[in-house]
């Protein structure tokens, strides 16, 4: 029965020590940045273990006091309170943080970012599913955004400065334009221009 129970004497001592733990821990968490669990981090998710860790031990280990668990938990928030604060630079940012990645471009799997990403091709099907695509030829860019999420941007929008911040980040360099291209798109642009009056002839604005 011994082996069961242990010292009775000491069950409320840990009862205490897990309350005291606790409580370091919420007020921890509530001085430190609002955060959902979506947006969890690899480092955020580290914390998060080793908070729990700290906590479990310290509360059931006779010989751990309440002082010791203490001290190292607030030092963890704190060390996680840095980090956090770090990440506004980008340096900081690119060592933490996956960067995003290009998992379909112009209606092509991209096999590399794939691999890189740790996804197959039927995971990306999935996912083009929960966001309403039903063929890949749909997509123009599928980004796969640092804390998991997915931005989907259909073949026939041209992507805005944001999507296009998110591509550098992921280094997708787009294919340049041919020079045929350009000088057919600079002269479609002449002639869709409106021309004005001035003095006797037309000019073009």
């Amino acid at each position: 029965m011994r082996e069961l129970v242990g010292g009775a004497g000491g069950l409320g001592w840990v009862a205490v020590k897990a309350v005291l733990l606790f409580a370091v821990a919420v007020i921890g968490l509530r001085l430190g940045e609002r955060r959902t669990l979506a947006q969890l981090s690899a480092f955020d998710f580290a914390v998060a273990v080793a908070i729990g860790a700290i906590i479990g031990r310290g509360a059931t280990a006779s010989d751990t006091s309440f002082a010791t668990s203490a001290v190292a938990l607030v030092t963890l928030l704190v060390a996680h309170r840095v980090v956090a604060i770090s990440r506004r630079h980008s340096r900081v940012v690119r060592l933490i943080d996956h960067p995003p990645r290009v998992l379909v471009a112009r209606g092509e799997l991209q096999g590399t970012e794939l691999v890189r990403a740790g996804l197959t091709d039927a995971d990306v099907y999935a996912l083009l599913r929960e966001n309403g695509v039903g063929d890949l030829g749909q997509v123009g860019y599928l980004l796969y955004e640092t804390r998991g999420a997915v931005t989907v941007i259909r073949a026939d929008r041209q992507p805005g400065p944001l999507v296009r911040d998110g591509l550098d980040a992921a280094g997708y360099r787009r294919a340049p334009q041919a020079p045929r291209a350009q000088r057919l798109q600079k002269v479609n642009t002449r002639r869709t221009q409106p021309a004005c009056r001035h003095g006797g002839g037309t000019l073009r604005t």
